[in-house]
C-alpha cells in the first residue's frame, strides 16, 4: 500500500515537472513573448500558450496512465513537448504559405502580437488536437511487446 503513495507522488511530480519545462520551452521557442503579452491583456497569446499547455497535459496524462516506468513517462513527455513545438512552426509555415496564396501577408506570430483571437483559438484547438492524437498513440498493450 505504501508503494501506491510513492508512485502517486513520483508520477505527479514528474508530470508537473514536464508541464513546467514544456511551458518554459514553449515561451523560449516562439518569436513573440507570450507571457509578456498575456500580462498586458493579450487574449490571443493566452489562448495560444494555454492551448499548448492543455495539449501537453493530455499527453502527460496518457503517459502517466500507460507508461511502464517513470523513464517511459519522461520520454513521452519529451515527445509531447517537441511535437507541440514542431506543430507551432508547421502552423506558422502553413499560415505564411496560405497567406501568400490569398494575398494576405500574415504570420501566426504577428497575429498573436496583434491579439487576433481567431488565431489564438486556432492554435489552442490545433494543440489540443495534437495532444489527443499523441495520447491515443501512447496506449499500447504490453502483452503485444
Amino acid at each position: 500500500m505504501n508503494n501506491l503513495y510513492v508512485d502517486f507522488i513520483s508520477y505527479s511530480a514528474l508530470g508537473f515537472a514536464i508541464l513546467i519545462v514544456g511551458l518554459i520551452l514553449f515561451e523560449l521557442t516562439t518569436k513573440n513573448k507570450e507571457f509578456r503579452l498575456i500580462f498586458s491583456g493579450n487574449a490571443a497569446a493566452g489562448l495560444s500558450l494555454g492551448g499548448r499547455l492543455a495539449g501537453l497535459a493530455i499527453v502527460v496524462r496518457a503517459a502517466a496512465e500507460n507508461s511502464i516506468s517513470l523513464s517511459d513517462m519522461l520520454l513521452w513527455g519529451i515527445i509531447g513537448i517537441v511535437s507541440l513545438i514542431v506543430l507551432f512552426y508547421l502552423a506558422e509555415l502553413l499560415a505564411l504559405l496560405f497567406g501568400r496564396a490569398i494575398g494576405v501577408p500574415v504570420t501566426i506570430t504577428k497575429a498573436v502580437d496583434q491579439n487576433n483571437i481567431a488565431v489564438g483559438i486556432m492554435i489552442l484547438l490545433l494543440s489540443v488536437s495534437v495532444g489527443l492524437v499523441i495520447a491515443g498513440c501512447l496506449s499500447y498493450d504490453p502483452q503485444l511487446h
